[in-house]
């Protein structure tokens, strides 16, 4: 068993930096020799490109084909020599068992896919620092998942036609979930920073994204429909109201955004 650990990166060579040290073979348990690490690099252009190879002599970086996060994980797939393809982003900071743990899963032949856990690197402070938390399975966010290589390809991959790097995480689970069976592996586990994200930067993504995965699932758009997206928008209020009074309305114009973003979705 060889395992093919994929890093998409663009730009963010200071958080690759902290993401390789902890894949290196002298902080991970698992033997050298079991596994790969394959950086593709999606920047137009990296002029510290040439300093990380020399830093980092145990990663094979290629050039990515600039097409966004899916497309990058997709391309870095192509040059993978595993049997088992594990993605996490550039901006994790990796446990020095996550790979060990995934092999010794992975050799008793029960599943096809594997999502990891991943937590933040403290408490919530604000209502709007973001980060893909995944505690109990169930999310499958592709900056901490395994995929055997075959099944992979027979499912296409990630789909590149999302105009925007959301939902493609969800939309992989839901076609692998038809082909195999899926396990959550607590002891597989990434820390993902918080990040507060730009204002009105994410609304686009998301409207986008949804209707791209609407079209794809040629979802019915009756009037049962637009009532359940009410109901379900008036919950989110609830939910994420609370959350805002919690953190003493610290993020509110993310709250407004977010709001925002789910009335919209009810009408397209």
């Amino acid at each position: 068993m060889f395992l093919s650990v994929i890093i998409p990166t663009c730009n963010r060579n200071d958080l690759l930096r902290k993401c390789l040290v902890c894949l290196s073979p002298e902080n991970q348990t698992i033997n050298s020799s079991k596994y790969e690490i394959i950086v593709t690099d999606d920047s137009k252009s990296n002029n510290e490109l040439e300093i990380l190879k020399e830093q980092y002599k145990f990663v094979r970086f290629v050039t990515g084909p600039q097409k966004g996060p899916a497309a990058n994980r997709n391309y870095g797939a192509k040059f993978a020599k595993g049997d088992w393809l594990i993605f996490i982003d550039d901006d994790c900071l990796p446990d020095i068992n996550i790979l060990n743990e995934y092999y010794n899963e992975i050799i008793k032949e029960q599943f096809g896919a594997f999502e990891g856990y991943i937590d933040a690197d403290r408490p919530k402070e604000r209502y709007d620092e973001v980060s893909p938390i995944n505690l109990k399975g169930g999310c499958f966010w592709s900056c901490n998942i395994a995929v055997n290589k075959e099944i992979y390809i027979s499912i296409g991959g990630f789909d590149e036609g999302f105009p925007f790097p959301a939902l493609e995480d969800t939309d992989i689970y839901n076609r692998l979930k038809s082909v195999t069976k899926i396990n959550f592996l607590e002891n597989a586990k990434v820390i993902h920073p918080w990040r507060r994200p730009i204002i009105w930067d994410n609304y686009k993504k998301w409207i986008k994204c949804h209707e791209y995965s609407n079209k794809k699932s040629n979802t019915i758009k009756n009037f049962n429909y637009r009532i359940g997206c009410m109901k379900l928008f008036l919950g989110v209020i609830n939910f994420e109201t609370l959350k805002l009074v919690k953190f003493k309305f610290l993020g509110f114009q993310f709250y407004i955004e977010v709001l925002t973003t789910k009335f919209v979705m009810i009408f397209i």
